[in-house]
Protein backbone atom coordinates (compact mmCIF):
# COMPACT_ATOMS: atom_id res chain seq x y z
CA UNK A 1 0.00 0.00 0.00
CA UNK A 2 1.52 3.70 -0.94
CA UNK A 3 1.71 6.47 1.35
CA UNK A 4 -0.61 8.57 -0.22
CA UNK A 5 -4.04 7.28 0.24
CA UNK A 6 -6.76 9.30 -2.38
CA UNK A 7 -10.38 9.92 -0.60
CA UNK A 8 -9.04 8.03 2.88
CA UNK A 9 -11.69 9.66 4.56
CA UNK A 10 -14.44 8.99 2.91
CA UNK A 11 -13.56 5.40 1.99
CA UNK A 12 -13.22 4.59 5.81
CA UNK A 13 -16.39 6.43 6.41
CA UNK A 14 -18.34 4.51 3.88
CA UNK A 15 -16.54 1.39 5.30
CA UNK A 16 -17.62 2.04 8.52
CA UNK A 17 -21.48 3.01 7.40
CA UNK A 18 -21.82 -0.28 5.93
CA UNK A 19 -20.31 -2.17 8.38
CA UNK A 20 -22.56 -0.57 10.85
CA UNK A 21 -25.55 -1.30 8.97
CA UNK A 22 -24.09 -5.31 8.16
CA UNK A 23 -23.20 -6.22 11.40
CA UNK A 24 -24.25 -3.41 13.68
CA UNK A 25 -21.98 -0.47 15.21
CA UNK A 26 -21.15 -2.77 18.74
CA UNK A 27 -19.54 -5.67 16.63
CA UNK A 28 -17.83 -3.67 14.46
CA UNK A 29 -14.16 -2.58 14.87
CA UNK A 30 -11.58 0.01 13.69
CA UNK A 31 -9.66 -3.37 12.22
CA UNK A 32 -12.52 -4.01 10.53
CA UNK A 33 -13.28 -0.61 9.11
CA UNK A 34 -9.77 0.04 7.84
CA UNK A 35 -9.62 -3.36 6.35
CA UNK A 36 -13.06 -2.94 4.21
CA UNK A 37 -11.56 0.68 3.14
CA UNK A 38 -8.32 -1.04 1.99
CA UNK A 39 -6.41 1.43 4.62
CA UNK A 40 -4.52 0.95 7.74
CA UNK A 41 -5.79 1.25 11.15
CA UNK A 42 -2.97 3.96 11.69
CA UNK A 43 -4.61 5.82 8.90
CA UNK A 44 -7.99 5.40 10.00
CA UNK A 45 -6.70 6.90 13.42
CA UNK A 46 -5.13 9.79 11.37
CA UNK A 47 -9.05 10.89 10.64
CA UNK A 48 -10.91 9.69 13.21
CA UNK A 49 -10.48 9.79 17.04
CA UNK A 50 -12.14 6.14 17.19
CA UNK A 51 -15.75 4.55 15.51
CA UNK A 52 -18.14 6.86 17.02
CA UNK A 53 -16.42 9.77 15.41
CA UNK A 54 -16.95 8.47 12.07
CA UNK A 55 -21.16 9.55 12.60
CA UNK A 56 -20.06 12.38 14.54
CA UNK A 57 -17.03 14.10 12.66
CA UNK A 58 -17.92 17.91 11.54
CA UNK A 59 -19.74 18.83 14.33
CA UNK A 60 -17.84 21.40 14.94
CA UNK A 61 -17.73 22.75 11.61
CA UNK A 62 -21.61 22.95 11.88
CA UNK A 63 -22.00 24.86 15.01
CA UNK A 64 -19.16 27.28 13.83
CA UNK A 65 -20.85 27.83 10.18
CA UNK A 66 -24.55 28.05 12.86
CA UNK A 67 -22.16 30.41 15.04
CA UNK A 68 -21.04 32.79 11.95
CA UNK A 69 -24.07 32.92 10.53
CA UNK A 70 -26.30 34.45 13.64
CA UNK A 71 -23.09 36.41 14.60
CA UNK A 72 -23.21 38.14 10.89
CA UNK A 73 -27.03 38.18 10.92
CA UNK A 74 -28.38 41.44 9.57
CA UNK A 75 -31.62 40.41 11.23
CA UNK A 76 -30.56 41.46 14.50
CA UNK A 77 -30.27 44.89 15.46
CA UNK A 78 -29.87 47.12 18.90
CA UNK A 79 -33.40 48.18 18.41
CA UNK A 80 -35.39 44.81 17.64
CA UNK A 81 -32.77 42.21 19.02
CA UNK A 82 -35.09 39.82 20.33
CA UNK A 83 -38.11 39.49 18.06
CA UNK A 84 -34.93 39.19 15.16
CA UNK A 85 -33.72 36.00 17.82
CA UNK A 86 -35.63 33.26 16.60
CA UNK A 87 -35.70 34.66 12.35
CA UNK A 88 -31.91 34.65 12.69
CA UNK A 89 -31.72 31.06 14.33
CA UNK A 90 -33.85 30.14 11.45
CA UNK A 91 -31.70 31.34 8.91
CA UNK A 92 -28.66 30.19 10.27
CA UNK A 93 -30.09 26.62 10.29
CA UNK A 94 -31.28 27.18 6.51
CA UNK A 95 -27.69 27.88 5.19
CA UNK A 96 -26.70 25.02 6.92
CA UNK A 97 -29.54 22.83 5.52
CA UNK A 98 -28.80 24.23 2.12
CA UNK A 99 -24.50 24.08 2.31
CA UNK A 100 -23.41 21.71 4.70
CA UNK A 101 -24.93 18.14 5.18
CA UNK A 102 -24.35 14.96 2.91
CA UNK A 103 -27.25 13.37 0.68
CA UNK A 104 -30.18 11.95 2.23
CA UNK A 105 -28.98 8.35 1.59
CA UNK A 106 -25.98 8.97 4.02
CA UNK A 107 -28.10 10.95 6.62
CA UNK A 108 -30.42 8.10 6.86
CA UNK A 109 -27.78 5.27 6.78
CA UNK A 110 -26.17 7.67 9.43
CA UNK A 111 -29.75 8.00 11.45
CA UNK A 112 -30.54 3.98 11.55
CA UNK A 113 -26.74 3.18 13.08
CA UNK A 114 -27.83 5.99 15.66
CA UNK A 115 -31.49 4.79 16.34
CA UNK A 116 -30.11 1.34 16.73
CA UNK A 117 -27.92 2.31 19.89
CA UNK A 118 -28.50 4.22 22.61
CA UNK A 119 -25.38 5.63 23.57
CA UNK A 120 -25.40 7.25 20.22
CA UNK A 121 -28.22 8.68 20.40
CA UNK A 122 -27.10 10.28 23.56
CA UNK A 123 -24.55 11.87 21.64
CA UNK A 124 -26.57 13.10 19.37
CA UNK A 125 -28.53 14.79 21.87
CA UNK A 126 -25.93 16.31 23.59
CA UNK A 127 -24.32 17.57 20.27
CA UNK A 128 -27.56 19.16 19.66
CA UNK A 129 -27.75 20.66 23.06
CA UNK A 130 -24.14 21.97 22.41
CA UNK A 131 -25.43 23.74 19.63
CA UNK A 132 -28.48 24.96 21.06
CA UNK A 133 -26.28 26.39 23.99
CA UNK A 134 -23.95 27.85 21.89
CA UNK A 135 -26.24 29.78 19.89
CA UNK A 136 -27.92 31.04 22.70
CA UNK A 137 -24.36 32.46 23.33
CA UNK A 138 -23.89 34.31 20.88
CA UNK A 139 -27.48 35.62 20.53
CA UNK A 140 -26.91 36.90 23.99
CA UNK A 141 -23.44 38.59 22.64
CA UNK A 142 -25.48 40.66 19.57
CA UNK A 143 -27.87 42.10 22.14
CA UNK A 144 -30.66 39.30 22.60
CA UNK A 145 -31.57 39.01 26.03
CA UNK A 146 -31.19 36.07 28.35
CA UNK A 147 -34.54 34.47 28.37
CA UNK A 148 -35.19 35.55 24.99
CA UNK A 149 -31.71 34.26 24.08
CA UNK A 150 -32.05 30.74 25.23
CA UNK A 151 -36.21 30.18 23.77
CA UNK A 152 -34.98 31.14 19.96
CA UNK A 153 -32.15 28.82 20.47
CA UNK A 154 -33.93 25.73 21.40
CA UNK A 155 -37.06 26.58 19.50
CA UNK A 156 -34.59 26.74 16.49
CA UNK A 157 -32.57 23.92 16.98
CA UNK A 158 -36.10 22.11 18.26
CA UNK A 159 -37.47 22.76 14.41
CA UNK A 160 -34.43 21.99 12.76
CA UNK A 161 -34.57 18.51 14.84
CA UNK A 162 -38.03 17.43 13.57
CA UNK A 163 -37.15 18.66 10.18
CA UNK A 164 -34.15 16.70 10.02
CA UNK A 165 -36.22 13.71 11.44
CA UNK A 166 -38.79 14.21 8.68
CA UNK A 167 -36.01 14.30 5.78
CA UNK A 168 -34.38 11.32 6.61
CA UNK A 169 -38.04 9.53 6.40
CA UNK A 170 -39.35 11.38 3.13
CA UNK A 171 -40.34 8.61 0.80
CA UNK A 172 -40.26 11.84 -1.71
CA UNK A 173 -36.52 12.58 -1.19
CA UNK A 174 -37.36 16.10 -0.53
CA UNK A 175 -34.30 18.46 -0.14
CA UNK A 176 -33.67 19.26 3.77
CA UNK A 177 -33.68 23.08 3.29
CA UNK A 178 -37.46 22.45 2.07
CA UNK A 179 -38.07 21.02 5.66
CA UNK A 180 -36.70 23.74 7.71
CA UNK A 181 -38.43 25.79 5.69
CA UNK A 182 -41.61 23.88 6.38
CA UNK A 183 -40.64 23.28 10.05
CA UNK A 184 -39.93 27.09 10.61
CA UNK A 185 -42.78 28.27 9.35
CA UNK A 186 -45.43 25.98 10.84
CA UNK A 187 -43.16 26.86 14.63
CA UNK A 188 -44.10 30.56 13.69
CA UNK A 189 -47.63 29.79 13.57
CA UNK A 190 -47.50 28.48 16.85
CA UNK A 191 -46.02 31.43 17.91
CA UNK A 192 -47.97 34.64 15.87
CA UNK A 193 -45.86 37.32 17.51
CA UNK A 194 -42.32 35.86 15.64
CA UNK A 195 -43.45 36.19 12.49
Amino acid sequence: MGRWEPNAQSRLRQAAMDLYAERGFDQTTVAEIAERAGLTERTFFRHFADKREVLFAGSERLQALLLKSVAESPLLSEAAAGPAALAAVAAAFEVAAADYFPPVEYSRQRQRVIDANPPLQEREVAKMDRISAALAGILRERGVGDLAAALAAEAGTGAFKVAFTRWVADPADGSLLGHVREAIAELRTLLPATA
